[in-house]
């Protein structure tokens, strides 16, 4: 099979990539080629770092919203076995390996342990190899990035990360045993326990859908209660049955108030009540 690629990590797949990736599927149906995404399993930072970066997709959302865009193949690299090749190797590997004979390359994107800055050179390896390397146009919208998106959500800004983004924000992850203290109030809550590496937005009480349902979803450490640590839950409204050990996809819509230390169990009943009402009345 033959392709035109693009490589990059995609994180979060926003509405930038899916500009590029959708100039890669016009290219490719012109040259009668199939589409491909060359993408690592892991952030290039995180390798590098050794530390943990905060991602907006966890692998199996980033893998699915790359599908829906409707690229034809997926091709998963190792971020520490293609940081040793330089950039001709790799065209090599991807023209040999994968079928790649178009390579269609963001304006701002490099590879390569060689670390080429001009674009002429890339080409130029390119057709060494019998791959035609072409430079993407920029998004119309802007210059939207993954980095814009991430800075957005830890400041709360969901709304704006959304626009971004082109969907809701996504939090995603198993129902696990809580304090049943929402139980016990009227206002019983899903405690989702999200994968490790995905980032969470900033403590704060949000509006989302969970599952088909409206839900309200309080992101922090339930100061009220007294909490030692940062929880995700969330009151699926009209939602009856049980939840536990299912997952659960959480959409964040708007973030409607900081999370405060209320001076009772029935204070904060009251404001999840203001809370709830505010959600109904949108």
């Amino acid at each position: 099979m033959a392709y035109a690629a693009t490589i990059g990590f995609f994180d979060g797949v926003h509405a930038g990539h899916r500009f590029l990736l959708t100039e890669l599927r016009r290219i490719a149906a012109e040259r009668g080629l199939q589409s491909a995404v060359l993408t690592m399993d892991e952030h290039p930072e995180t390798v590098l770092s050794g530390h943990q970066k905060p991602l907006l997709t966890t692998a199996e959302e980033r893998t699915e919203l790359l599908k829906q865009t409707g690229i034809d193949e997926i091709f998963l690299y190792h971020f520490d076995v293609i940081q040793q090749l330089t950039a001709v190797e790799f065209m090599r590997v991807i023209h040999e390996r994968c079928g790649v004979e178009v390579l269609l390359m963001g304006y701002d994107h490099q590879f390569g342990s060689d670390r080429l800055t001009s674009f002429a050179a890339y080409m130029a390896l390119g057709a060494s190899v019998g791959i035609e390397v072409l430079a993407a146009p920029k998004a119309p919208e802007g210059a939207v990035s993954s980095s814009k998106i991430r800075k957005a959500l830890l400041e709360g800004d969901v709304a704006r990360a959304n626009q971004m983004l082109g969907y809701p924000f996504v939090l995603s992850g198993v129902v696990v045993r809580g304090n049943n203290i929402g139980h016990t109030m009227g206002f019983p809550t899903a405690n989702v326990e999200v994968e490790h590496g995905k980032l969470i937005p900033r403590t704060g009480v949000y509006a989302g859908t969970a599952n088909g349902y409206t839900c309200l979803v309080n992101i922090g450490t339930n100061p009220t209660v007294g909490n030692d640590h940062v929880s995700i839950e969330a009151h699926l409204l009209g939602f009856e049955g049980d939840l536990y050990g299912q997952k659960i996809i959480l959409h964040l819509t708007r973030r409607i108030r900081d999370e405060r230390k209320f001076d009772s169990i029935e204070e904060l009943t009251q404001q999840i009540r203001t809370d709830v009402q505010s959600i109904l009345e949108i």
